[in-house]
């Protein structure tokens, strides 16, 4: 089964081009579709109530506490209490029920003197009751509308309990395997990054934010997060102006033309001013020049934290910088409950910038029908997951997962897809061969480990229907570094006739606050590894992770190696399908796979040096070259990469026409290129074609190759497509020498492969 196939299963959604688009560009779009009219009645409606609010009943609204634990300390039920009453909060984070979501807003409606409706907010990352596979899995799939029925069934299922805000989706580019957040993202690529970015708000916010299973998203965190210093969440980032605008900011602007509700402000530095008070960020880049149109808010505490960085000296000061600089929301450090009436009335902070922002809180509200309807129906709880949202769960698992590598043993065919035959005696050991609760992965929001479905059952399942014999060791646990006895391991593994390893990270080390200096497997799974491999059985290798791990020796040594990240809900079914050939793997990286950690940050998409390495790697060039001495340059598996049952064949591309000129291009004139793509194996499977260009000649420097269009063909055996990438001025311009973004003469090289490392270049000559 396919996204397609559930198409007429799931909600609907608003996308930006259907599933055979050619170039994934920004479109733009409102996040609904009231008229003028209606657009008229809401701005009046906020005028209303501005005009009858208090300062107090303001900065009330501007105010988030949480009513749980999940990410912070949280103020005590009582407390909250008495505050809604008052009217001095506008939002509660991480109340998830509705029978708790009704009870609170029941405080504000009928007990504050504005009967003004909370919002409530959620990370709801991927997936609320339904948990789908990590951001960075569902990114591998490089599906955007199996992404966006992802976060639609996420929407309806959070709505259903009240919950109409999220904190999604988290945009930041990440080329650093080492930070942890980059589970939580689309991974190195800004192109991609910004087609998937647009899936998520269409998704969430769906046709219109009154529907009452539409909530509202949130773009995170901006900006330049996923570049923080060795990896280590919360550090500092210091990125050239010209790096911001052509690699971290376009995910976030594609999200402002998808028309997103909100904007979360990050919490590092940038260039030595914190993003919670950075007015470059937040007024001249996001208001003045994108437009946009709705609310920001903080990170948590993140602006109590500009004491911290060192730009406020007292907590008065942090509330002002942070407000005048575009912070709308204060999420759970209460600065602003407790400074603004006493800046606004000291003359600090002015009375129109405190209506502005309280206007925009107003606005959403009014959009998304809290004010007529506060409640959500009183409903009985779901045991158990719809059919539905479990076929949705297993189809999104395996289209994440990645083949990284099935080399054939010998002169036998590769190990996958297994052979479904009676008496196969299949080993499975790992310590996440049966981890519920990880398999969830980080962020995993209302999702329960009673609802995962895990490997171990799945495979057992198989062989006892398909009268095979299964057993299953543990091995070892994932992060205890203290000896192991991996002697059951070894006899499972000597006894069967594959052997299937499940190893890999546990999902709390991944996300926020889980950077990792050392990219290996933890624990002592790495000797489990080597010992299960001296036996000398076939060994498929399932990597379940967060992030790129460094797996040098299992490349190696183990012939099929599979990314299969944290899967969700349905890990289990999705990944028995997948082993069996049921499901043919089409997952392609978003993030590169390094040989070692000393390679990191390491990403496609970088700048040529002066002094290139172009041989094959350490010790065969001169030593003067850009290159290690004691590693191979390039990367273990390369951005874009994944393989299938089958194999396909890219002819050279041709572009039409040869020479173009600027002026041309940028009266909306555009380069098309061309390949045949072939289905060369024996059965159906999924290419994921990938155009790739390189400019030289320019002003400033452009990277080695850089994505401008990507589609997913299903071909049968034997047959080809012929597919096609048009580009323009979207696609050819760049932050030139001027720090304008142009077109310009240049020499520009253009791959259509299967991978961003492959490929025989045409080339076109740009000219003035």
């Amino acid at each position: 089964m396919t996204i397609t196939d559930l198409m007429p299963y799931l909600w609907p959604v608003a996308l930006a081009g259907g599933a055979a688009a050619t170039n994934r560009t920004a479109t733009d779009r409102t996040a609904t579709n009231r008229t003028a009219t209606d657009q008229a009645v809401i701005d009046q409606t906020v005028e209303n109530l501005l005009g009858r609010m208090t300062t107090e009943e303001k900065v009330g609204q501007l105010n988030q506490r949480s009513a749980g634990n999940a990410t912070g300390p949280a103020a005590q039920v009582s407390e909250l209490s008495a505050m809604i009453a008052a009217g001095q909060v506008g939002s509660l984070l991480n109340v998830a029920d509705a029978e708790q979501t009704n009870a609170y807003q029941a405080l504000a409606v009928e007990r504050s003197r504005l009967h003004i409706p909370l919002l409530f907010g959620l990370d709801v990352i991927h997936g609320f009751r339904t948990i789908f596979p990590i951001n960075l899995g569902l990114a591998a799939s490089w599906d955007v509308d199996l992404i966006a029925q992802t976060a639609r069934l996420a929407a309806s299922e959070a709505a259903r309990e009240g919950v109409r805000w999220t904190f999604s989706p988290m945009v930041d580019i990440a080329r650093d395997a080492r930070w942890g957040r980059i589970a939580e993202g689309a991974g190195e690529d800004p192109y991609l990054g910004a087609a998937i970015a647009q899936a998520y708000v269409h998704g969430y916010q769906g046709r219109a934010l009154a529907d009452p299973d539409s909530v509202l998203a949130c773009a995170k965190h901006f900006a330049g997060y996923g570049a923080a210093e060795a990896g280590r969440d919360y550090n500092t980032t210091d990125l050239s102006e010209r790096t911001l605008r052509q690699v971290y900011l376009p995910p976030f602007r594609a999200c402002v033309q998808a028309g997103v509700a909100t904007v979360m402000a990050a919490f590092n530095a940038l260039a030595g001013i914190p993003a919670s008070a950075n007015p470059f960020l937040l007024q001249q880049i996001l208001r003045k020049t994108w437009g946009f149109g709705g609310f920001v808010v903080s990170d948590w505490n993140s602006i109590a934290e500009t004491m911290a960085h060192g730009t406020a000296k007292t907590a008065a000061d942090a509330a002002a910088q942070s407000l005048l600089a575009g912070v709308d929301m204060d999420l759970e450090s209460g600065l602003y409950l407790a400074q603004l009436p006493l800046l606004v009335r000291a003359g600090k902070v002015p009375m129109a910038r405190l209506d502005q922002a309280v206007g925009r809180v107003l606005r959403e509200k009014v959009e998304l029908g809290l004010f007529e309807r506060p409640y959500v129906p009183a409903f009985t709880p779901i045991p158990d997951l719809p059919s539905v949202a479990r076929r949705l769960a297993r189809v999104a698992a395996e289209e994440s997962f990645v083949l990284l590598q099935n080399r054939p043993r010998g002169a036998g065919r590769p190990l996958l897809p297994l052979p479904a035959q009676p008496g196969l005696r299949i080993g499975l050991i790992g310590p996440l061969a049966d981890a519920p609760a990880d398999m969830l992965g980080p962020w995993s929001a209302r999702g329960r480990p009673s609802d995962v479905i895990t490997l171990r059952t799945s495979l057992a399942d198989r062989a006892a229907t398909g009268h095979m014999a299964f057993r299953y060791a543990k091995g070892c646990d994932a992060v205890d570094e203290q000896p192991s006895d991996f002697r059951q391991a070894l006899a499972v593994s000597r006894e069967s006739d594959v052997v299937i390893l499940a190893l890999g990270e546990r999902a709390y080390q991944t996300g926020e606050a889980a950077s990792r200096a050392h990219l290996d497997l933890p624990g002592r799974q790495q000797q489990l590894l080597e010992a299960v491999a001296a036996t000398g059985r076939p060994v498929v290798l399932l990597l379940f992770a967060g992030r790129p791990l460094a797996v040098a020796w299992a490349a190696q040594h183990i012939p099929t190696i599979v990314a299969a990240w944290f899967p969700g809900v349905e890990a289990g079914p999705a990944l028995v399908r997948m082993l069996f050939g049921d499901v043919n793997p089409s997952g392609h990286l978003t993030a590169t796979f390094p040989r070692s950690v000393g390679q990191e940050p390491l990403y496609y998409n970088a700048l040529s040096t002066g002094r290139p390495l172009t041989g094959a790697g350490a010790g065969t060039e001169t030593r003067f070259t850009s290159r290690y001495i004691d590693e191979l340059n390039t990367p273990l598996f390369p951005f874009g990469h994944g393989l299938s049952y089958t194999t396909f064949n890219y002819a050279q591309p041709a572009a039409q026409p040869g020479a173009i000129s600027v002026a041309a291009l940028r009266r909306g004139a555009k380069v098309t290129v061309t390949t045949e793509v072939t289905n060369t194996g024996d059965r159906e499977g999924v290419a994921v074609a990938q155009c790739y260009i390189r400019l030289t000649g320019t002003s400033v420097a452009r990277p080695v190759r850089e994505l401008k269009g990507f589609q997913r063909l299903d071909l049968r055996a034997g047959t080809h497509q012929v597919v096609r990438f048009a580009l323009g001025q979207d696609e050819l311009s760049f932050w030139n020498a001027d720090m304008k973004q142009t077109v310009e003469s240049a020499k520009l090289d253009i791959w259509i492969g299967g991978d961003s490392a492959t490929g025989t270049p045409t080339t076109v000559l740009i000219h003035d």
